[in-house]
């Protein structure tokens, strides 16, 4: 190791004697000269600082682990998203992206004091125990969140499916801070779900933004009109707590719903930007579409309702969304590990920048918990005129005896309709989709 040392210090001697020259012969490239010589000075005083924990840190520390502390320390400090992977992390990472992995089932970012956690995957341990999108992670297990990367604390937080991991959480609409016991498992993410809303309304759920997932949700429309009689009068898509993916999804997912318009468009410092557009089709055929977002939803779930809502496609309806529009690109090194980097941001079709302020929705419903009876979830119907005996018929040759909606065959599920005592925003949306469908009909 010290032969190595020596011998950067000699290649950088040899570079600035190599620079002077070139100066001397090219006195034009002078400005360039300069800047190179303060890099060279850069690189002296990291020699030096090397050197220094080499020889005198209280503990033996090997190269490569000051190397990627250098890296680690490097990238974390530009903004919270960039981020140094090494081969396990790099690995872990892109499972994430295929929709199976181990730990929590919780997105997570930097934030000061400790690890936000931007949104819990459903149907995941973290989701069970009863995390929420907006608290702050302080403390993992017995050490401080504020103490360790963010690629550290993913690491301690996944493990063995079955064990257990302690958490610390501040609750800033609370004001308090306590502790979740939460066992890992093996999670497995399936992104897309759906179910029937009402007879002719399809509930479109999108988790996270994964490979297959336009594909999915392709599938599962069709499955909908298929139990619809071929007939899907207007649709709920539910971006809530989904914490983003893969940005060729949002782009695509944006267009099944669109006929023409933009999408999003990407700005860099280098001009390597990018500009995607609607080409033609729409999955719903024009029906009504409304998004549901909320404060987890982030990254491609806001490129996806911004396109929506600047094409005047669909009405937004939920909270303000997470806000972040920043662009990173997954660049991997030859030794298998890599390094996240924020490169560009991007815009909404009518140029909006989210970065940092988020989505406002169309039509703002705020998130209420309504504690329902178990009776209720099914209320058996009321007495009227037409369930007493021997009662008139009503003159105009219609039936009296109430029946199902014979127009289209599709139900929802028992877990639809419990899900609809409780879930204020979805009521509404579903609200407004049957309104929207009768104004239409009338028109």
């Amino acid at each position: 190791m010290k032969l190595l040392h020596t011998r950067m210090i000699i290649a950088l001697g040899t570079s600035l004697v190599l620079l002077m020259a070139w100066i001397a012969w090219q006195p034009s490239t002078a400005i360039n000269a300069a800047h190179a010589a303060t890099d060279y000075a850069q690189m002296k005083k990291f020699s030096d600082v090397m050197n220094a924990v080499r020889r005198y840190y209280v503990e033996e520390v090997t190269d490569e682990e000051l190397f990627e502390g250098a890296l680690k320390g490097m990238l974390s400090n530009l903004d919270p998203h960039s981020t140094y992977m090494n081969t396990e992390m790099f690995t872990k990472m892109m499972e994430d992206t295929s929709g199976e992995f181990g730990g929590l089932g919780i997105e997570i970012s930097s934030a000061d004091g400790g690890i936000l956690i931007v949104t819990p995957i459903e149907d995941t341990p973290a989701y069970r125990a009863g995390v929420k999108a907006g608290d702050l992670i302080v403390r993992i297990g017995d050490v401080l969140a504020r103490d360790i990367s963010l690629p550290e604390s993913v690491k301690m937080m996944r493990g063995k499916p079955g064990t257990d991991i302690t958490l610390t959480i501040f609750r800033a609409d609370e004001m308090r801070t306590f502790d979740v016991e939460i066992t890992r498992d093996n999670i497995r993410v399936a992104s897309v779900k759906s179910d029937i809303l009402a007879p002719g309304y399809a509930y479109l759920r999108v988790t996270q933004f994964q490979e297959k997932t336009v594909e999915q949700l392709e599938k599962h429309i069709q499955d909908i009109r298929n139990q619809s009689d071929g007939q899907i009068w207007g649709a709920v898509l539910d971006l809530r707590n989904n914490p983003g993916g893969l940005l060729d999804q949002a782009v695509e997912m944006s267009d099944l719903f669109l006929e023409s318009g933009g999408i999003v468009s990407t700005k860099s410092r280098v001009g390597n930007n990018m500009n995607f557009k609607a080409g033609k089709g729409d999955a719903l055929d024009g029906a009504p579409l409304i998004v549901l977002i909320n404060g987890g939803s982030a990254s491609a779930s806001e490129i996806v309702a911004g396109a929506l809502q600047d094409n005047h496609r669909a009405v937004l309806m939920g909270t303000r969304s997470f806000g972040k529009g920043s662009v990173q690109r997954i660049i991997p090194l030859s030794d298998n590990s890599a390094f996240k980097l924020t490169t560009s941001l991007y815009y909404t079709p009518s140029g909006r920048s989210i970065q940092a302020t988020g989505i406002d929705p169309d039509v703002e419903v705020k998130a209420v918990r309504l504690k329902v009876a178990a009776d209720d979830v099914k209320r058996p119907e009321g007495i009227s005129e037409r369930n007493m005996k021997g009662h008139l018929s009503n003159g105009n040759g219609k039936s009296t005896t109430k029946k199902e909606d014979e127009s289209l065959s599709g139900q929802p599920s028992d877990k639809m309709v419990e899900r609809l005592t409780k879930d204020v925003q979805l009521q509404r949306a579903l609200d407004l989709l049957q309104g929207l469908h009768v104004l239409g009909k009338m028109s």
